[in-house]
């Protein structure tokens, strides 16, 4: 082969790989938070540890069954957010965390998560665990802030969806009581299971 024509076969496949590279979508500024584990108890009464999820693609959000504010909507917001990765067949998962493990029993969350719409077959709610360890968990994984002052009924708690990738960590969140960017949480999510 002369040289001319091994320089146009280099460019040429140079150029393919470099169009090649161009058809693969990359998420924009992931955060690439690394994520702990903690362990508790489903809504099923079954063993859940963090650790387990890996290899999987998840959404996340903290919540409590007696919540008298954003987490009715936002467990809504969750439901519908499942129902367009079904439509599209896009295997996620999702959890979310209580952040009142001491009212908030697997039988109150199974009642809550079926009041909201939850599909459980591919959604965990999570309890079981001691106050103090969710709220420090949120705030060191999750950097979300999660009080409940002592003797009060309700808990300070972020309103965000978290997208966590397979290798444990958080790449992107978003509103999760208004305005939720839908298609954006899929796109997003597609994007890391085809990586």
């Amino acid at each position: 082969m002369s040289l001319h024509n091994a320089l146009k076969l280099i460019l040429v496949i140079t150029s393919f790989l470099f169009l090649a590279s161009c058809g693969q979508k990359e998420l924009e500024e992931p955060l690439e938070w690394e994520i702990g584990n903690i362990e508790g108890t489903t809504q099923s009464n079954e063993d859940f540890a963090v650790e387990d999820m890996e290899g999987k693609v998840w959404i996340a959000d903290f919540i409590f069954t007696s919540c008298n504010t954003v987490c009715p909507p936002m467990t809504r917001n969750m439901s519908q957010l499942q129902k367009e990765f079904k439509e599209q067949d896009i295997d996620v998962e999702f959890v979310s965390f209580s952040v009142d493990p001491e009212v908030d029993t697997p039988e109150k969350l199974n009642e809550f998560a079926e009041a909201h719409g939850a599909d459980l077959d591919n959604w965990t709610f999570v309890t079981g665990y001691e106050q103090n360890e969710i709220e420090q968990y949120g705030q060191e994984s999750f950097r979300s802030v999660t009080s409940k002052p002592e003797g009060a009924d309700q808990v300070t708690h972020g309103s965000s969806f978290f997208l966590v990738s397979q290798d444990q960590q958080i790449m992107k969140y978003y509103n999760g009581d208004k305005d939720v960017p839908y298609e954006q949480i899929v796109e997003d999510a597609e994007i890391l299971l085809n990586q």
